[in-house]
Order: structure tokens, then sequence, then C-alpha cells
């Protein structure tokens, strides 16, 4: 029986690996390689990178470290789990993995405007496509720049870009924005311009992307969808896991579900999105199986052979 499964092999999962690794627990990361950070291009937010770094070298960096202390990595995908009597069962195809502990840390997949994965795949990496203005608004600073959204959301993201540059436009995705009369007027007395959809005919023309709309082509140096995530959590709430509205899994401070031995850590938990603060849950998370074990196990090396 493994001490530990983690699911997902992002920032939070392979934290967790790492600390669980170089605890001397048995430890196995299953992940399905579609991890958000991966997508990354380059992050100049993450800490102690000032020139920055690609998201698929850091998650490559964490995997090595991981394995060098004894984690096992495979690329599979988890179907199923069960509370068993001494801990949890995983299902990865044929196979049942019984384990004393899982984490999840299966992250969130973002919504994407509809175009195809070759134009969203080179959009993504020239900085034309964006979607975190925390990681990234700097980079857009006195730039024009697009909110693809409405609502509260869409708002709230335009909101937060207009710190960075007085050129911002909220451009309804479907038809006609859904405002209420509040977020037109604090939309408007912030200087952002707001454009009815539908949006479509994505296309990259120089250095800019290109949209259309029901006002004609428009030109933007970045554009943010605000058309929020769907969580990967059903892994958990299928067996009685509590969930917020959004369907993030909701945990206590030391990243405990409400269900024996499941933890959770990365944005499958409500939180900020950030590579950093999900590593520091997969810290937190991976702390917690050790002792929450150690409590029913004794945890202790035997003493070398002479």
């Amino acid at each position: 029986m493994l001490d530990c499964v983690v699911v997902g092999g992002g920032p939070a999962g392979l934290t967790a690996a790492i600390y669980l690794a170089r605890f001397h627990l048995d430890v196995r990361v299953i992940d399905a390689g579609n991890s958000r950070a991966a997508t990354i291009p380059m992050t100049r937010n993450h800490a102690g990178f000032p020139d920055g770094i690609a998201g698929v070298e850091l998650v490559d960096r964490m995997r090595m470290q991981a394995r060098r202390y004894g984690a096992e990595l495979v690329r599979a995908e988890v179907d199923g789990l069960k509370v068993a009597a001494s801990g949890l069962h995983v299902s990865v195809g044929d196979e049942v993995v019984a384990t004393r502990s899982v984490l999840l840390a299966t992250g969130v997949v973002n919504r994407r405007p509809p175009m195809p994965d070759d134009l969203h795949a080179t959009a993504l990496a020239l900085g034309l496509l964006r979607y975190c203005p925390i990681c990234d608004g700097y980079e857009v600073t006195d730039r024009r720049v697009a909110v693809l959204g409405t609502g509260g959301h869409g708002t709230r993201e335009a909101i937060f870009l207009r710190g960075y540059t007085a050129d911002v436009t909220l451009i309804a995705p479907g038809g006609q924005h859904d405002l209420s009369p509040e977020q037109r007027a604090l939309l408007a007395k912030s200087g952002i311009a707001m454009v009815d959809g539908p949006a479509d005919a994505f296309a990259i023309d120089g250095d800019q992307i290109r949209l259309r709309t029901v006002e004609g082509d428009l030109r933007f140096d970045s554009l943010y969808p605000a058309l929020g995530s769907d969580i990967n959590s059903a892994l958990a709430i299928d067996i009685g896991a509590a969930r917020s509205d959004e369907g993030c899994l909701i945990v206590d401070a030391h990243q405990r579900t409400n269900i024996a031995r499941l933890y959770a850590a990365g944005d499958v938990v409500k939180g900020l999105d950030q590579i950093s603060h999900a590593m520091g849950e997969g810290g937190v998370a991976a702390t917690t199986i050790r002792n929450d074990l150690a409590s029913e196990h004794a945890l202790l090396r035997n003493a070398p052979s002479r």
C-alpha cells in the first residue's frame, strides 16, 4: 500500500510530491499531462526568476526534483476514487491502487474563446492571448487591451486591467452585454469602452490579435478571456466531498477535505489561482498528510544492518 497518491502534476501536486518523498513516504504522482502551468509561455511573476521562466521548464524542473527524492511519476488519468477501510482506492484504467491517502491537485480548465487550437496556441505563445492579469498585467502596461466577457466577471477583470493601461475595451462574447446600470456606470467612469458581441473571426494580424464584432474588426495588443473556468473536482465530489457553489473543493486550514484521508490543494480549491499559492498549499497538504499518517502509523526508519 502506498502512503499517498497525488492526482495532478502541476505546481501544487509536484510540490507536495517533493515534500512527501523527502518525508520518506511512498508517493506516486498520477498526472494526465494537462497542467495549466505548463502552457504558460513565460512567467515573470514567479519569485526567484527575475528574467522569467517558461511554464514547461518550471514543471520539468519540479518533476526532476520529485524523482530525485524517490517519488514515482506516472502519466495516466484517474477514473475514480473509492473510500476503503484502510484509506482509499484509486482506479487507473484496469488497475486499482491502494493508498493510505490521496491529494487532489487537479486544477481547473480555462474556458477558451471560439478559435482553432493552433491559433489559440500561437496567440498564447506570442502574448496576444493572456489568461491571468495578476501574473502578466505588467506586460500590457500602456498597451491596447481587450477583455472578452461581460457581467460581474468581465467587469472586475476590465477594472483590474485598467490599473495597467488606459486603453481597455470590454467585449461581450455572445450578443449584447449583460451589465447592470451600476456596472455600466463604473466602466464608463473608468474610461473602459463597451462593445457588444458576438465576437468571432479571431486572427493574428501582424503583432496584434484581430476579432470581428458588431462594430467591425477590432485589433488589440492582447486579449484576456474572462469566460470563467471549469473545476476538476468531480473525483472528490463523487465520493461526497464538500464543494463551493462554483465547484471548488472546500478544505480546512490544513488542506483536509471532509472525507477522511482525502486532501486537496491548488486551483481545485478556491484561491488565488497563482503558482506560488498552489505551491504553498501543496507544502501544507504534504506536511498535514505526513502528520496525520504518523498519528496512525509509526513512521520510523529501520536501523541500518551491520
